[in-house]
């Protein structure tokens, strides 16, 4: 099948880069509208309680979006001031889409207690369409923002949304001008020449345009969140970087046998086609476990990021033999095998130095890794808000004003309890008793809807205990609860309710496509587990750095007391996927020389010395797309984005160049075994790269 893909790609080049082309202008082009329909509504989940009380809601009395202004620095009660916000808020009031907007100066609580600030909350009308919304959005904040003192700020609602939609776009943009002439200048190191480096970036461009065409095409029948344009765009970038500068490797190597370009492309393909595409597989299978969470936030981050690993893919398998077969000819072969194996030395000398002394590696590297990870124990995860925008950014300035001159708890959201008709004025009662200052408002057909200022945080632990015990109290009455705090409760549950599930398909997933892979059954399983270790090292790390708040500073971030509720199962998906692809990387190399040697220990070094420099060059390529992406300040994605460059670089170095042959050589001959059924399974179905012939005393037991 990679041989007809190569012969095809290189029989019709033009063609094929033509296409491409073609694909890259609907990216651009098409695929960039998808940052104005970008949503913040990451924790909804469909089918639990809090999802249901807000559609109740929303039919029974529906009601619109929110926004909020806040003018500031200076003593709001001067007479020039208060005429101009006067004539602001009756401007706004005539806007059409705007349902009210309280005078600051006539409601209690929205005056500073220090005279220096002022807030006007604007509500919209029920009902507005999109384009309708978003007219009005901007009609009332721009009359807000032409308010003349020292500090106005807008945002909040759905203006939030548009804000982070808009802050994503500029920090894709940045981290494409960062990251992609470092990547050019690292390639040059690696290869020594301008055109051998330019072609994994012509790939990297295909998967950027990849990322966004499909975030594109999804937006038209689910949310995507703000955060999926920057998880799938770093991605995109370094995945295809990865996949290119694999085959390049292969292609120089092959390059030394013949001076027939296509011929050498051809077998490249046959070669490392197959590694890359059981990578891009095994990358696809592990973002299939979040297919198994209900919300829709997990699902569509799956299936985009899983998009772009097949594009990502398909480009380094259709488009870069094309390119090769073209212009192939001017790319110089690879250093002789004396100078290779002088280049391999170091990864030779690590992998016999683990080997030999396998026990103690395992008894050093084991116990570090499991410290990295004990602070997991101690994770939590929190909606999130404007805090974990950059403090120059205008959602995160109203919030640090309206922190800095109102009492704790202004402005959060609240606890929105729904007790529907029937519901006793006893257990109403009870409710209401939960916390001061409750609210209730009456609802069309009876019942009430009970508002619960939480003391903190909309999403803290004060707001999540206040849901817990309301549904406690409640009893058989019909109550539901609803708000941040409901949906956060909501959203844990459902992680925990449905995380072995989706672990248990990934790893079934993976064992099967390892066992395609290598005709093992103990490789998937050392493979899983070591993978693991990182993975929660790598975790662990992001809890002590934005959780626990140690050396966030650095970084430009603050310690939040919680992850982003976005950050932990990306993280596990992506960074498994991602180690996976380096393991492929690796026993293909090893696969090749135990074939051709027949010696178990040796094709370990082997395969180590000859994948070392390629895995360690392509880790730190993805380490330097991922670090591009954290220079935003988005709290999420730097999160995201350290998780996964820490995964990837403690995954290709201390993993795969300690613990990989250190647990090769534990396990020795046995670690390609499989029970004589599998075997016959494997060797009928199972995936072979073209081999010289060896004879038969020489081939190894198992394969």
């Amino acid at each position: 099948m990679l041989t007809a893909l190569a012969r095809t790609a290189t029989r019709r080049p033009l063609t094929v880069m033509l296409l491409w082309g073609l694909f890259l202008l609907l990216g651009f082009g098409l695929g960039t509208g998808v940052f104005a329909r970008l949503s913040d509504n990451v924790p909804e989940v469909p089918g639990t309680e809090s999802e249901s009380a807000a559609r109740y809601l929303d039919e029974l009395d529906p009601a619109g979006s929110s926004i909020t202004g806040v003018v500031a620095g200076t003593p709001v009660a001067d007479a020039g001031l208060r005429a101009e916000v006067e004539r602001a808020v009756a401007d706004v009031r005539k806007v059409a889409g705007v349902a009210a907007v309280p005078d600051p100066y006539a409601t209690p609580g929205m005056i500073a207690e220090d005279g220096r600030a002022l807030i006007v909350p604007v509500t919209l009308e029920g009902g507005l369409d999109d384009d309708a919304e978003e007219r009005t959005l901007d009609a009332a904040a721009e009359r807000i923002r032409e308010i003349d003192a020292p500090e106005v700020h807008v945002s909040g609602g759905p203006l939030l949304g548009l804000q982070m939609g808009e802050r994503a776009a500029q920090d894709v943009k940045n981290a494409e001008l960062i990251s992609l002439p470092v990547v050019l200048a690292l390639l040059l190191v690696v290869f020594g020449g301008l055109r051998s480096a330019l072609l994994p970036l012509v790939v990297a461009v295909s998967g950027i345009a990849g990322a966004f065409l499909a975030l594109f095409l999804f937006s038209e029948v689910t949310d995507i969140s703000v955060y999926a344009i920057q998880v799938t765009t770093m991605l995109g970038l370094g995945l295809a970087v990865d996949y290119a500068l694999l085959l390049l490797v292969r292609f120089r190597e092959e390059r030394r046998t013949t001076e027939d370009v296509v011929e050498a492309v051809h077998r490249t393909v046959a070669a490392a086609g197959r590694t890359v595409l059981f990578s891009g597989l095994t990358v696809a299978v592990s973002l299939t476990g979040l297919l198994v969470f209900p919300s829709v936030f997990l699902r569509s981050m799956g299936l985009a990021v899983a998009a772009v690993v097949v594009i990502d893919m398909l480009a380094a398998l259709t488009l870069l033999p094309a390119l090769l077969a073209r212009f192939g000819g001017r790319i110089p072969p690879a250093k002789s095998p004396g100078n290779g194996e002088e280049e391999g030395r170091f990864f030779a000398r690590v992998a016999r130095f683990a080997a030999r002394r396998k026990v103690a590696v395992l008894a050093v590297v084991v116990p570090v890794l499991l410290v990295l990870a004990l602070p997991v124990a101690g994770m939590s995860i929190v909606v999130g808000d404007a805090r974990q925008l950059p403090a120059d950014s205008e959602a995160r300035q109203l919030q640090d004003t309206v922190a800095a001159h109102f009492p704790p708890g202004t402005g959060v959201s609240p606890v929105v309890v729904v007790a529907k008709a029937g519901t006793d004025a006893a257990t109403a009662d009870r409710i209401r008793a939960l916390a001061p200052g409750a609210t209730t408002r009456e609802l069309p057909g009876g019942g009430a809807v009970i508002e619960i200022r939480p003391p903190g945080e909309a999403d803290g632990a004060e707001a999540t205990a206040l849901v817990e015990r309301v549904r406690e109290i409640r009893g058989d009455a019909p109550v539901e609860v609803t708000g941040t705090a409901a949906r956060l409760v909501d959203f844990r549950q459902m992680l925990a309710e449905r995380a072995p599930w989706s672990a248990l398909t990934v790893l079934a997933g993976i064992v099967l496509l390892l066992f395609a892979f290598t005709g093992s059954v103990l490789l998937p399983l050392r493979t899983v587990v070591t993978t693991l270790l990182s993975l929660a090292a790598a975790l662990g790390v992001v809890v002590w750095v934005f959780q626990d708040g140690h050396l966030a500073g650095l970084l430009g971030a603050e310690g939040l007391g919680a992850l982003s509720i976005t950050a932990p199962p990306l993280i596990v998906a992506i960074a498994f996927g991602l180690a996976m692809d380096y393991e492929l990387f690796i026993l293909a190399r090893m696969r090749e020389a135990r074939l051709r040697s027949g010696d178990d220990r040796e094709a370990v070094v082997t395969g180590l010395s000859r994948s070392g420099r390629v895995v360690t060059c392509a880790a730190l390529l993805l380490a330097v797309v991922f670090a591009a992406f954290m220079t935003g300040g988005f709290s999420p994605i730097l999160q995201i984005g350290l998780g996964l460059t820490l995964a990837v670089l403690i995954d290709a170095t201390v993993v795969r160049m300690l613990l990989v042959p250190a647990t090769m050589a534990l396990l020795g001959r046995h670690a390609w075994w499989a029970p004589a059924p599998l075997r016959r399974v494997h060797d009928r179905f199972g995936l072979w790269e073209e081999q010289t012939e060896l004879p038969p005393e020489k081939v190894p037991s198992g394969v």
